[in-house]
């Protein structure tokens, strides 16, 4: 079962959050719109310790961040370690940027549906 909403739930919603519209727009889970969110209070924070600070799996916050990452919600940076190796910090889009973002996502899809809708009963 996934806690990924659906538009229909945006729609019928008379008050989105913006975690809400988030997860809707960009069909991302609502766990993926709170990793988001929790990174805007914390930049520059590691798997680790968004791990912490979300009480979920090191596994399942790296799959958030890469579909995110992959939203352009989230920009991530290498750190290099004194000891030798290196960390990933992670980054959310800033607001305006994320708010663009959503605009464009909700654009496209309108237009997508006005065009299906001019082209209901042109097969008949």
């Amino acid at each position: 079962m996934t806690d990924r909403p659906e538009i229909e739930d945006l729609v019928q919603t008379e008050d989105p959050s913006f975690q809400h519209v988030l997860a809707c727009v960009f069909g991302i889970q609502d766990h993926e719109s709170r990793t988001y969110l929790v990174l805007r209070e914390h930049p520059g924070s590691t798997v680790a310790e968004l791990a912490d600070k979300l009480d979920r799996d090191r596994s399942n916050v790296n799959r958030s961040l890469t579909t995110l990452l992959e939203k352009g919600l989230v920009e991530r940076r290498r750190r290099l370690l004194d000891p030798g190796g290196y960390v990933y910090q992670y980054t959310a889009t800033p607001l305006d940027e994320a708010k663009e973002l959503l605009h464009e996502a909700l654009d496209e899809w309108v237009e997508t549906v006005h065009a299906a809708i001019d082209e209901f009963g042109d097969d008949e």
